[in-house]
């Protein structure tokens, strides 16, 4: 099952949340632009690269991955606006779409920004210390868009999401609440998360799948700071 939309309009309008959008779709649209070898280049200089974040932090230098800069410490927010594919992409904006405004619009647009890029870089942490000798790049805004989720849960939990399931070839629309449906997600991003500890498996980044210690340790990281930031600062209706 996947969301649609929200009933929990937003009283300014979320020029970051946009703002955002924009950079992932751009940066995208540049990622077309390569060649395999050139895109795969481009991640492994952009992207985390565990082994190598692990030598930049400890001072002990793995043997070159990738040449050039940024730092290393520095992938950890550029990695934010890279994307493997138009699925991977679409869904992740399509989360941010729906749940970034209200979360912006409690928190303030410049408390926003830091609290989404704050987000992703800890849900990256999340990732590598699980997978300090990986060398498969990380990447997406996953770890981000987690921790907006993290703060929506405990900021509307009993808000409507719009949400499709499909059953067989037949689309079902149904209204849930917020705290049920990413309470949903959660519970399988934290399942995943501990599947892949101590053994190789079919999910996870380490074959090249999907970062769910990012996806879970952002939303946890999420539902921390956003009551530190002021998420429950000004007064709602929902």
């Amino acid at each position: 099952m996947f969301p649609i939309d929200d009933d929990n309009p937003t009283r300014i309008t979320p020029f970051v949340t946009y703002t955002l959008i924009a950079i992932n779709i751009l940066v995208f649209i540049y990622e077309l632009s390569f060649s395999e070898r050139g895109l795969t280049n481009f991640f492994y200089q952009w992207a985390i690269v565990p082994q190598q974040l692990t030598g930049a932090l400890t001072g002990v230098p793995y043997p070159m991955l990738r040449g050039g800069e940024p730092p290393e410490i520095l992938t950890l927010v550029t990695s934010q606006f890279l994307h493997g594919g138009f699925a991977h992409i679409a869904g992740n904006m399509l989360f941010l779409w729906i749940f970034g405004n209200n979360v912006e619009d409690q928190l303030g647009h410049l408390k926003f920004l830091f609290f989404y890029l704050t987000c992703g870089v800890l849900a990256g942490l999340a990732q590598w210390f699980f997978s300090q000798g990986s060398q498969v790049p990380s990447l997406g805004a996953s770890g981000a868009i987690a921790g907006v989720m993290g703060a929506y849960i405990i900021r509307f939990p009993n808000v409507s999401v719009r949400t499709v399931i499909p059953i067989g070839i037949f689309p079902f629309f149904t209204r849930i609440p917020a705290y049920f449906y990413l309470g949903i997600w959660f519970f399988q991003q934290a399942l995943y998360s501990f599947a892949t500890l101590g053994a190789r498996t079919n999910v996870g980044m380490e074959n090249g799948g999907v970062a769910y210690w990012a996806h879970a340790g952002g939303f946890v990281f999420g539902a921390i700071l956003g009551p530190v930031l002021g998420l429950f600062s000004r007064s709602s209706e929902a």
